[in-house]
């Protein structure tokens, strides 16, 4: 079975905010795949279904963004995953909106949700999808930047992120990650203003 985990905040206060991308890309998946994700248990809501042939178990953690190492580390516990099958989706704000990247492993960089399941599971080497929330205004504290919500542009480049990210699910699942890498890192879904 594989762990699919999507970062974001409880609460409809959160609810679509460019933090929540995670749980967002989770909802997708569950409504593709009908996968009832309502079930609560190791402090996430969680639902379980198949997806590319395999089973797969989509988690929402309810700790809050910078506790979601302890929703992981409770369902490592129970589960005994192998480290490979764990999936984490979470907003990135250093590249370029219109893009996701998918990676094998590696560390938090300034995401405080990562740093807390690196912490708690001790271990950074699980793959990992980071789906672009756009820049940070210079102005703008990052607090308030990654809880503000989208604009009306930037709505549907977001939804076509999300569908790539799933994309990306279904691929690493279906064949492995480095087709997913090679097919999804590559796609631009805002053309460059020089282009």
């Amino acid at each position: 079975m594989y762990f699919i985990v999507g970062l974001g905040n409880p609460g409809l206060q959160y609810e679509n905010t460019r933090h929540n991308v995670g749980f967002i890309t989770i909802d997708y998946l569950a409504n593709k795949y009908d996968i009832d994700v309502r079930k609560l248990k190791f402090k996430s809501l969680y639902g379980q279904g198949e997806i590319s042939g395999h089973k797969v178990m989509l988690i929402k953690p309810q700790t809050y963004m910078n506790n979601s190492g302890e929703a992981i580390r409770e369902l490592k516990n129970f589960y005994k995953f192998d480290i490979d099958k764990l999936i984490v989706i979470y907003d990135d704000i250093d590249i370029d909106f219109g893009t996701i990247r998918i990676r094998k492993k590696g560390s938090a960089g300034s995401h405080n949700g990562m740093k807390s399941i690196i912490y708690q599971i001790q271990d950074d080497q699980f793959p990992r999808i980071k789906v672009s929330i756009g820049k940070k205004p210079e102005r703008w504290d990052l607090a308030k930047f990654v809880l503000s919500g989208f604009s009306q542009e930037e709505v549907g480049v977001l939804e076509d992120e999300i569908r790539l990210a799933a994309e990306g699910i279904e691929i690493i699942l279906k064949d492995d990650i480095d087709k997913a890498m090679n097919k999804c890192n590559s796609i631009k879904l805002v053309k460059e203003d020089n282009e």
